[in-house]
């Protein structure tokens, strides 16, 4: 007995495509990729972004958002341990709406900008949550896309 589902059939082809979450996986670490390349390339930069939002040491804040940038991202992306690396993504992106995006302690457009950008940043964590999901039910099911 097949199942019923309300997914027209032309979705659910498109999402059962085999090259899809391998691009969706690049695709949501995207961000974290180009962050922690821009950051390696100029690290003074990097200092000074951690530094602007009252991380210190800075110099040791930036080496560890450019590790967990790119170390997270490779791991989602090859779809091992991801937990480990979706997991160090998702409280890096936390601990950077608590302090670059506190729109509680702004007003007018900052508020406004700010506010949007948390929420942003929330959805983000939830697809780490989700793509983290997904890669225990194919370990469970005994396969790794």
């Amino acid at each position: 007995m097949a199942a019923m589902t309300d997914t027209p059939r032309w979705i659910s082809a498109t999402l059962s495509m085999p090259g899809l979450l391998p691009i969706a996986r690049i695709a949501l670490v995207s961000a974290f990729l180009i962050g922690g390349i821009q950051k390696l390339a100029d690290f003074p930069a990097a200092v000074a972004e951690q530094a602007h939002f009252g991380l210190e040491p800075a110099w040791l804040w930036a080496i560890a958002a450019i590790v967990v940038e790119l170390g997270g991202s490779a791991l989602v992306i090859v779809g091992r341990w991801v937990w480990l690396g979706a997991g160090g993504l998702g409280v890096l992106t936390a601990v950077s709406m608590l302090v670059a995006n506190n729109f509680w302690a702004q007003t007018s457009h900052d508020r406004f900008m700010a506010t949007n950008a948390f929420f942003e940043h929330l959805g983000l964590i939830a697809g780490l949550v989700l793509i983290t999901a997904l890669s225990l039910r194919e370990q469970q099911r005994g396969y790794h896309a």
